[in-house]
């Protein structure tokens, strides 16, 4: 555009600044009249004045009521063609909106194809070859001379422009005039993006503008910056807690994720992504991904969004009060160890915790690694249910049964088994002969060949040894074992010569409760049992044959006199040398029972 043309303009203006109101023939400055042949040629001409009109109706000559104040009209649509559509803004034929320009968007948001009947906003570009005005969707002002530029620039106003080239180093615009516009300003990064801006219409701000010169720089980045906050302000005007909202996952990090919610971001954090315990949330989103998700939080004015996928489905802990009862059995996996203990997923999001003390019945547990693994699935028992809370008390030790039921059946007295020592103590060893039973083997009965100071003089951590069950509590879980009892002695010696039926002769040491101890020999003892009717209203009080020395000395002298005991009607009695019948024999109690002959 020529400088001349700012001239002319000022010279216009100073001529109409100073004409006169009426026209007076003569006077100067005034036009000359108009001769008869000129006003015979414009009868010839045969005008027609209202083709005169419609040629020089230019857009910016009129200012039609719905016009708004920046420049934007009020249209609709009224027929569709594969090439625009036909819009009816209020002038005597309907304007066209080319194709391209229909696409356009005046804000980043989507909105739905323009059909027949659609109200558009739309802005006047010119008038095609065909007549008709053009339109376009783009909002921003067209200058049509070098003051308007100017005032643009000065007031930071949108101009709109044709995009004409790529050129080194960016764009040629056209903005009415040859406008530069710096690759860094574009809003696009790559030089193939570059290529697909040329012959769209576009809005920019000027940013450096040299009238002498005719240089015009122009900005579109800022305008799509703004744009882009303008979107940002909007949604978040229109955000609030609680609100479900439809977003696309932009950006997976390890912490959670960002979700666009149409123009700002909201933070979906690992924790609320599901109920479920996540570990990487990669392995549940993908970018991409399009999600309905609840506003949780906005914070700071909306600089910080807080959203959440779990919330939009029912928490599982509010069903676990009906599901789940104390003594339940359950399958689970364990998610985490801890010092205290190892939390077990019995549920999708819910956890109990299986505390250490729970985790088994034979052994004190240091920690929960050295039973459990992250993965494991485990048998477990509910032993406490605290919905509210959001606590269940697992035990998995419970899921194995308790091992003293089995002792009852299992360990009677005189069961001879294998344990492992687990623990030495001054006053004994601690045997674990099953899952969860250890018993006590005292120091006086580890050995009978010699006194012991401690068990740690015959025994070692986890050495396996050969017991004998001497007594077993249920009630308050004790077992007393035994080591010495397994030694062999006078007793297996004389059960591994006497069958059952043999005749014996012993002597009586105690008589008491319907049972008599007798004494076959150095170390060798029975029980008889006997009837009341044979039982001595007052039974002497236990002593020896102060005459005879020994018991063998006993025994001895009745054979030799030929007295095989007391006669069969005497009650029997402490001291009494009596013969007897071997009724029934267990070497692995080493008891022997007897019936008086």
């Amino acid at each position: 555009m020529a400088q001349c043309g700012l001239a002319e303009e000022k010279a216009m203006k100073d001529v109409e600044s100073n004409e006169p109101t009426g026209f007076v023939p003569g006077l100067p400055g005034q036009p000359a009249p108009v001769s008869a042949e000129e006003e015979q040629a414009f009868e010839d001409d045969d005008l027609d004045l209202s083709a005169l009109l419609d040629e020089y109706d230019e857009p910016e000559q009129q200012a039609p009521a719905d016009r708004s104040p920046d420049g934007l009209l009020q249209g609709t649509v009224v027929s569709v063609r594969d090439d625009g559509l036909f819009v009816d803004i209020g002038r005597k034929s309907e304007a066209f909106l080319p194709l391209e320009s229909a696409k356009d968007r005046p804000a980043p948001d989507e909105e739905p194809d323009l059909a027949v009947g659609d109200a558009v906003q739309v802005s006047i570009t010119g008038r095609s070859s065909d007549g008709y005005l053009t339109l376009s969707r783009v909002i921003a002002a067209r200058p049509k001379d070098w003051s308007q530029f100017e005032i643009a620039h000065q007031d930071g106003i949108a101009i709109v422009g044709t995009v004409s080239e790529v050129i080194k180093g960016g764009l040629s615009v056209d903005v009415g005039a040859r406008a530069f516009m710096p690759a860094s300003r574009t809003g696009v990064r790559d030089a193939a993006d570059l290529e697909k801006l040329v012959g769209q219409e576009i809005r920019c701000r000027i940013i450096q503008l040299d009238v002498e010169d005719e240089n015009i720089i122009v900005d579109r980045r800022v305008m799509l910056e703004e744009e882009r906050n303008e979107a940002l302000r909007s949604t978040i005007a229109g955000l609030q807690p609680d609100m479900v909202v439809k977003g696309v996952v932009r950006n997976i990090r390890e912490f959670g994720a960002f979700v666009d919610l149409g123009g700002v971001d909201g933070l979906l954090h690992v924790s609320d992504i599901s109920y479920a315990r996540v570990k990487d949330p990669a392995d549940v989103l993908s970018e991409g991904q399009e999600l309905e998700v609840k506003v949780l939080k906005i914070e700071k004015g909306g600089e910080r969004i807080s959203v959440g996928l779990k919330q939009m489905g029912p928490d599982p802990w509010t069903l676990v009060a009906d599901k789940l009862n104390v003594g339940d059995r359950l399958t689970g996996t364990v998610t985490r160890l801890k010092d205290f203990g190892a939390f077990v997923e019995i549920e999708p999001g819910v956890e109990g915790l299986i505390h250490i003390s729970e985790m088994s019945w034979a052994r004190k547990v240091r920690h929960p690694e050295d039973l459990l693994k992250v993965g494991d699935t485990v048998e477990v028992v509910v032993l406490d249910l605290k919905p509210a809370g959001r606590r269940i008390g697992l035990g998995l030790k419970q899921a194995l049964g308790d091992p003293w039921e089995r002792a009852a059946n299992e360990l009677l007295p005189g069961t001879v088994i294998e344990g492992q020592v687990r623990n030495l103590a001054k006053f004994g060893a601690f045997i674990e002969v099953g899952e969860g039973i250890e018993g006590l083997l005292h120091v006086s009965d580890i050995t009978g060949e010699k006194r012991l100071d401690h068990p740690s003089e015959m025994l070692k951590d986890d050495q396996t040894v050969k017991v004998v069950v001497l007594e077993l509590d249920l009630e308050k879980r004790r077992l007393k074992l035994g080591m010495k009892q397994l030694e062999p002695d006078s007793q297996d010696d004389f059960l591994a010569t006497c069958e059952v039926g043999d005749t014996v002769t012993g002597r009586v040491v105690r008589v008491k409760n319907g049972k008599a101890m007798v004494e076959l020999g150095e170390g060798v003892k029975g029980v008889c049992a006997i009837k009341e009717s044979s039982t001595p209203q007052t039974q002497a009080a236990e002593s020896t044959d102060s005459s005879v020395s020994s018991l063998g000395a006993i025994l001895q002298a009745a054979w030799k006199s030929g007295d095989k005991g007391a006669g069969g009607g005497e009650p029997l009695a402490s001291g009494q040398v009596r013969s007897f019948r071997v009724t029934k024999l267990d070497p692995s109690r080493k008891s022997i029972e007897l019936a008086l002959e």
